[in-house]
């Protein structure tokens, strides 16, 4: 795995490498890009134990939406206007986030207090697994930075597509 004390630096000296990479992937849109990303996806998470890291619990918010707020209420035996009043802001496009971070459900050992409960954000990162793939390179770019799994999925995706040119 990255180093994690790296990997900004890592992703920030590879940025415009990868948006113009990136840009060209999102522009021919290849018929096979979610199967080489789930190959890649499956591949780099062999190895990557997201319990060393969880950058992405310590540094990103992310959006709860209305069924999250029921579920995990109704887990930790809290109102749900008690929950939000708690655990909740709302960001600039409107959307409710945890309202301070790292996640108030991350304990020490990087394991998450309400994980079978957790918002489908959550669930859902790093969206290296999606179908569709080529509607998330962007976000995918900004999440290299945080997750060393992206950033091992995108320099994959540059072997895959660069060197069979």
């Amino acid at each position: 795995m990255i180093d994690l004390s790296k990997l900004e630096e890592l992703a920030k000296n590879k940025e415009q490498e990868n948006k113009k990479f990136l840009k060209k992937l999102r522009a021919k849109k290849p018929k096979n890009l979610d199967s080489v990303v789930h190959n890649l996806h499956n591949q780099v998470f062999e190895h990557t134990d997201c319990l060393e890291c969880a950058n992405c619990c310590k540094t990103l918010g992310p959006r709860i939406t209305d069924k999250d707020i029921k579920r995990i209420a109704k887990h930790l035996k809290l109102s749900e206007e008690k929950f939000i009043n708690q655990y909740l802001k709302i960001d600039e496009d409107n959307d409710y986030v945890f309202a301070s971070m790292p996640c108030p459900f991350l304990m020490p050992d990087n394991y998450c207090m309400v994980y079978e409960y957790r918002p489908k954000a959550c669930r859902e990162y790093p969206h290296t697994d999606s179908r569709k793939f080529y509607k998330l390179l962007n976000i995918s770019q900004k999440n290299a930075a945080i997750c060393p799994a992206v950033y091992e999925i995108i320099e994959g995706l540059k072997e895959e597509y660069v060197a069979k040119k």
